[in-house]
């Protein structure tokens, strides 16, 4: 291994990641976003491989395929004999999928069904997911999802709290009340969005770890325009594409896989403490290491800044 895969502080947290951490969405099956199914047979064989490689941190939610994933994440850690010392376990509680509920309540029930599903009594880390979905009032007024989230620090079930969403204006929010100490951010820091620029900046300058997901845009990012027209699970603007298929040119000009490009985007950032990589198969443990151990010019990335650069603001997620 290269210095590139020292392990990094989580921001103040006490806990350590490797550059990369394996996404467990696509793990759990999750065809509408992802495009394609994934077995329990394949699922549980990749979260063993995430929990016995050189990858040391796997990051899921009761969201993804309604506790699939966690619950395939829990059979590989019996398989494997429980969670390895040291390994960053992270998971998200949100609101129910049936009734939209995101009451302090839900939360509680949430993070029961996780422990239950993942087999452990507590999380390394855990997030509050997709707030988006309430009010920063709500969520943050006494005995909601907020004060829940501390709680569970408080009494061990989380060493650290952490708040992931997409939305930048309003996960900013969460991030300046002080309250948690990792932001993960997802499709807005990525070869062809600088959205999330100032809010990594907010983050680090508060002690917090940051975590960088979704960094293929849903896979456009690693399979080109060939292969996908979508950025962030939605339809991608022509303008948008065009930009993508420049890169493309840029990468394949230089014998650089583009989705190595779009991962060391992510990882070569000294503010991004780790990235988030959805693996759907073992050998996505292997290739995901090397893409961050690839020798890439660095001017290939000035030149795909100027790309960035040139995008219109607003163009995809914000």
């Amino acid at each position: 291994m290269t210095m590139r895969w020292s392990p990094r502080a989580l921001g103040a947290t006490g806990l350590t990641t490797t550059p990369l951490m394996v996404g467990g969405a696509p793990l759990g099956s999750m065809p509408a976003n992802f495009g394609y199914d994934v077995s329990a047979e394949d699922g549980v064989a990749t979260a063993v491989a995430a929990l016995t490689g050189p990858i040391r941190g796997i990051d899921t939610s009761c969201a993804y395929s309604r506790g699939e994933s966690e619950r395939r994440i829990g059979t590989a850690i019996t398989q494997v004999g429980g969670l390895p010392d040291g390994y960053l376990l992270a998971t998200k509680i949100t609101r129910d999928l049936d009734t939209g509920d995101f009451s302090g309540e839900q939360m509680r029930r949430a993070i029961a069904g996780s422990l239950r599903r993942l087999g452990v009594d507590s999380v390394p880390l855990l997030y509050l997911h997709d707030p988006e979905n309430t009010t920063f009032a709500a969520a943050t007024a006494p005995g909601g999802p907020v004060e829940v989230l501390r709680e569970l620090k408080d009494t061990g079930v989380a060493q650290a709290i952490g708040v992931a969403g997409g939305d930048t204006a309003t996960i900013s929010e969460y991030v300046e009340t002080g309250h948690f100490d990792v932001l993960l951010t997802h499709n807005r820091w990525t070869l062809v969005n600088r959205t999330a620029d100032r809010l990594i900046d907010s983050a680090v300058e508060r002690g917090m770890g940051v975590v960088n997901a979704a960094v293929f845009g849903g896979g456009i990012l690693a399979a080109g325009t060939k292969a996908s027209n979508r950025y962030g699970y939605r339809e991608a603007p022509e303008e948008l594409l065009r930009a993508i298929r420049r890169v493309e040119a840029l990468c394949q000009d230089a014998g650089i896989p583009l989705s190595a490009a779009a991962v060391q985007f992510s990882t070569r950032d000294p503010r991004i403490a780790s990235t988030v990589v959805g693996v759907s198969r073992p050998a996505r443990i292997a290739e995901s290491v090397a893409a961050v151990e690839l020798d890439i010019p660095a001017g290939l990335f000035d030149a795909v800044d100027e790309i960035a650069a040139g995008l219109p603001a607003g163009l995809g997620p914000r």
